[in-house]
């Protein structure tokens, strides 16, 4: 009988005592410590991570800016409530966001803990702010996990969830697989003609939609990147019909993609942008940095006790600083560039891989069994996922068949980082078309 492991026995105590309704696992990682873009599970693996934990440590694990800070923080003052008091990393923080995001209008901050607080929030005080009951999103967008952010979703893995009858779910312009049939030359188009001429004239009239929320990346979708036209496109639309225009860029914002904010990539200014994950460099943190007349759409109207508190902010306040001191938003775009010629290069020698697109350092690679078909190959997504971890790469997968491999890595991956990554990803997926990854391996860890 094998001997009982130290990993062993983190596994069964996670399956004893962790909620299955909190659990999403890929594979046995159980992180002991973490630094840069490395981890180290409790038996002392190491691993270089293409994740950043869900795109959340964008900075790197255990920035040193944002460990001080927190330290200077703590000893100073651990607590204080926004929604009856006022202090200073709260008011420096928003006057921060508010100075770098685009759009000559004036504005306002709303903080909470996670993407989901902060999209629920948004929906609620879009209604709030116009009187118009309605609001739009997209097929594939992943908003968040409680009831509003959920409602404004329309993700397969949250379809068994019903709910949110006011909003109105639109195709998203998606390249490689476009909803209007392949060989669409103008996919983006497509998608506007429809909203604009058939939902907006049939079941969704533009007079009652207070806003639509839209990511200029559908990061859980599959890590679309949407033709260039679309978001001015889509701007233009709800300037015309007066409707907000909102960006969730909980996932893509704060340099992912080489830019500070997603939509400065098509010189679009949103009326409010939601930031989460990242925001806080793990610790929780949420934002909408948006329009003055959303964001006082009620007193009182999206308050948390413990929302906006100053070691949230003071790590808000240090991300930002880390960002811009450290070149993130460069070196994301840089390296991002060399990541994503070198898993072009990989389409070359793995059949396996229909598709490679993102932006910056937000890249996914979409599995198919044959290239012609385009059929998902999800089993395989879950195999690479599994055999990458036992080579030392962490990485999860993604999209609405569970087919796309999605690399977040923390924004100070080098260009010798990314190459080693790419270089395990390789082996994984020679591993898994050579039929060296068996079924039985991964039936624990079959995430979404």
């Amino acid at each position: 009988m094998a001997a009982v492991t130290t990993l062993d026995r983190y596994v069964e105590a996670d399956q004893r005592l962790i909620s299955d309704a909190l659990r999403l696992r890929f594979h046995p990682l159980a992180v002991e410590r973490a630094s840069g873009c490395r981890v180290w599970d409790v038996e002392g693996r190491e691993y270089l991570d293409f994740s950043a934990g869900w795109a959340v440590a964008n900075t790197g694990y255990g920035h040193p800016l944002v460990r001080q800070a927190l330290i200077e923080q703590f000893d100073r003052a651990s607590f204080a409530s926004l929604i009856s008091g006022i202090h200073e990393p709260a008011l420096k923080l928003a006057q921060q966001l508010i100075a770098r995001a685009p759009g000559d209008f004036e504005k306002k901050v709303w903080f909470g803990f996670s993407g989901s607080d902060a999209n629920e929030t948004v929906g609620r005080l879009l209604t709030a702010a116009t009187g118009r009951r309605r609001l739009v999103s997209f097929i594939g967008a992943y908003h968040g996990a409680t009831a509003g952010s959920m409602a404004m979703s329309a993700h397969s893995s949250q379809s068994g969830f019903i709910g949110g009858g006011h909003v109105v779910k639109a195709p998203y312009p998606h390249p490689y697989r476009c909803p209007f049939g392949e060989g669409v030359a103008d996919c983006a188009g497509a998608t506007l003609r429809f909203l604009e001429d058939y939902l907006f004239k049939t079941i969704c009239p533009p007079e009652d939609v207070a806003g639509i929320i839209v990511e200029t990346v559908q990061s859980d979708g599959g890590d679309v990147v949407p033709p260039a036209t679309f978001l001015p496109q889509l701007a233009d639309l709800c300037r015309r019909h007066g409707i907000y225009l909102v960006v969730d860029d909980v996932k893509a914002g704060m340099g992912r993609t080489g830019r500070l904010f997603s939509a400065q990539h098509y010189a679009v200014a949103p009326d409010a942008i939601v930031l989460g994950k990242s925001l806080g460099s793990g610790v929780p943190l949420s934002a909408i940095v948006g329009r003055r007349e959303i964001l006082d759409a009620g007193v009182g109207l999206a308050i948390f006790t413990t929302a906006g508190n100053p070691l949230s902010c003071a790590a808000g306040l240090a991300t930002i600083e880390a960002i811009e001191r450290d070149g993130l938003i460069e070196n994301a775009a840089r390296v991002g560039a060399h990541l994503h010629r070198q898993l072009r290069h990989l389409m070359d020698r793995h059949p396996l891989i229909g598709d490679v697109r993102g932006l910056g350092l937000m890249q996914g690679v979409e599995l198919v069994r044959d290239r012609a078909s385009k059929t998902p190959a999800t089993t395989e997504a879950a195999k690479v996922v599994y055999r990458a971890y036992e080579l030392g790469l962490l990485l999860f997968y993604v999209g609405m068949a569970s087919n796309v491999l999605e690399i977040t890595p923390p924004l100070v991956l080098t260009e010798a980082e990314a190459d080693a990554g790419v270089a395990l990803l390789d082996r994984a997926l020679a591993d898994v078309e050579a039929g060296r990854v068996s079924d039985e391996a991964i039936a624990r860890y079959r995430g979404w």
